[in-house]
């Protein structure tokens, strides 16, 4: 529990080849290359300058985005919930187009039953109530990935207003699985939780929840609060990933058309290429029609004997040689 300027915090306890084959590998890495890249540097050139530890480094890098980064770009959607409680229903609507990452690991606990059963271990009247702890002793529960994850806040996301849905955490970036509902406006919590949905549906719900008696010192409802289990009506996430599934098949059906017209081209290139064989064995490549000679004509004109003219020997002009 954290008390600041008389202000009791939501918390949880924290416990101990060839050309053709690399273009075809180019397309295949382009969205880890091309589209992780962020549009800031992974600023190890700076880095180096003022550290004595660090080889030092003169060329910029773009950094890496993150898988999820780049998914959550998909997500345009808010989620809705239903905690089945023994107060009554509450009907949540999650912000996973703002808050992506919190709204995630709300939808994926939810599915896998993480908190059917569980308690909500700590109410205060006019402030709010906390539950999603599996122990009910406030200090256990983890997130759907097993490790903290960092804090969303967003501008336009306030805890403003009753039955506004948030993260309860031990500190900065250490949110898990528990979560707190406000009874009323909390704005001082602002930058230090994250808020991640609200209430829709079952105010009379939160009412009868409000109204049970909490222990004074420890702030755990009297009369146990149970959420008995949770319904997931809308998943923008399934909906994200069978976006990308759809765009990533459509990316390798091109592939394999550009693949194939690449194969047809090069097959007709090299069937252009290779010289054209007439025959088998020795002189397969020479054209028997281009090899044939005319027959030569007779300078004496057609014979009509049949019998061929014999030419006279000329005569030299030198005779003999009594004239030297």
């Amino acid at each position: 529990m954290c008390k600041t300027l008389n202000v009791v915090y939501p918390t949880c306890s924290e416990p101990s080849v060839d050309v053709f084959q690399q273009v075809c590998y180019f397309k295949y890495f382009y969205l880890h290359l091309v589209l992780l890249q962020a549009h800031y540097s992974t600023g190890r050139v700076s880095a180096s300058f003022t550290s004595t530890a660090m080889t030092p480094a003169t060329t910029h890098e773009a950094d890496a985005i993150a898988d999820d980064m780049v998914r959550y770009q998909y997500v345009k959607k808010k989620g809705y919930v239903r905690l089945h409680t023994n107060r009554g229903d509450l009907n949540l609507e999650l912000h996973c187009d703002k808050v992506p990452k919190a709204g995630e690991n709300f939808i994926r606990l939810c599915k896998k039953n993480y908190y059917d059963g569980t308690i909500f271990h700590r109410s205060i009247r006019n402030f709010m109530i906390q539950g999603g702890d599996p122990t009910g002793t406030g200090t256990g529960g983890e997130s759907f990935w097993g490790k903290p994850f960092k804090d969303e806040f967003r501008p336009n996301l306030s805890h403003t207003g009753r039955g506004v849905l948030s993260m309860a955490n031990s500190g900065p970036n250490t949110n898990k699985s528990q979560f707190f509902i406000t009874f009323r406006s909390c704005a001082y919590l602002d930058g230090k939780h994250t808020v991640f949905g609200r209430v829709v549906g079952g105010f009379e719900a939160l009412t009868a929840m409000e109204n049970v008696e909490s222990d004074t010192k420890t702030d755990k409802p009297k009369s146990e609060i149970k959420l008995i289990s949770t319904t997931v009506f809308v998943d923008p996430y399934e909906e994200a990933d069978a976006q990308i599934a759809a765009e990533r098949e459509k990316e390798l059906q091109k592939q394999e058309e550009e693949k194939q017209q690449a194969n047809m081209a090069l097959k007709k290139a090299k069937e252009d290429q290779a010289p054209k064989t007439f025959k088998e064995g020795v002189g397969k490549y020479i054209n028997p029609a281009a090899a044939k000679r005319p027959a030569a004509e007779d300078e004496s004109g057609p014979s009509t004997s049949g019998q061929t003219a014999k030419k006279s020997k000329g005569k030299t002009s030198f005779g003999d040689f009594s004239s030297w």
